[in-house]
């Protein structure tokens, strides 16, 4: 069974970016449904409950079609949020370095460019979605968005940076200021887990 993930900091730990109401009820609330809700559209096929949710999304063609709804929107939505938590947590690095830097500066020319490029990308994303950075698979770094709780596992992409632009995400704080949101995001960004996923040594 899927289970919701204990966060490693407290509900206020990232104000006064994000508030700490809107961290309780995005986890405890919305993260919480996805995960439910994955579980009991999984129960009737047992053996697809020992695979993780990583492994149902990148191999989601070979799902059967009852399924496949419930594992690319729940499961999409426990596997994004998942990885966000765990990008947002405090402390560590707050720019990136080695081998992610030198692979953002070649997709962006440097850091700053690639922090425009992806708020301009991500506030545009229409609805619902993400704004990604991806791992590709010649090793590069992509910006992309996805919708509602696609996940980039869906197009053969790691993900390895990723802010979720759904309303519940920043209304409390920002109300319809999505790029206000997406401005101050990058001041709780661990880019030391950024950088572990990029190059494989994420535990």
């Amino acid at each position: 069974m899927h289970k919701l993930p204990e966060l490693k900091y407290s509900y206020d730990a990232l104000e006064p970016v994000i508030d700490s109401k809107t961290m309780e009820i995005h986890h405890s609330k919305h993260h919480a449904t996805y995960v439910n809700k994955l579980n009991d559209a999984l129960s009737s096929s047992p053996e697809l409950l020992e695979k993780s949710v990583e492994e149902l999304l990148s191999d989601f063609e070979s799902l059967p079609e009852g399924v496949k709804n419930a594992v690319r929107n729940h499961g999409g939505g426990h596997a994004n949020h998942s990885l966000f938590w765990e990008i947002l947590t405090p402390g560590g690095a707050k720019s990136p370095s080695g081998k992610l830097l030198e692979a953002i500066n070649a997709e962006c020319t440097d850091f700053e460019t690639f922090k425009k490029h992806f708020q301009e990308k991500t506030a545009a994303q229409f609805g619902s979605g993400w704004g990604w950075l991806v791992k590709n698979s010649d090793g590069g770094v992509e910006i992309i968005t996805t919708p509602n709780q696609d996940s980039p596992l869906l197009q053969g992409l790691t993900p390895i940076f990723g802010v979720d632009v759904w309303e519940h995400a920043y209304y409390l704080k920002h109300q319809s200021d999505r790029a206000a949101y997406l401005q101050g995001i990058w001041d709780v960004i661990n880019w030391d887990k950024v950088s572990a996923l990029f190059t494989g040594s994420n535990n």
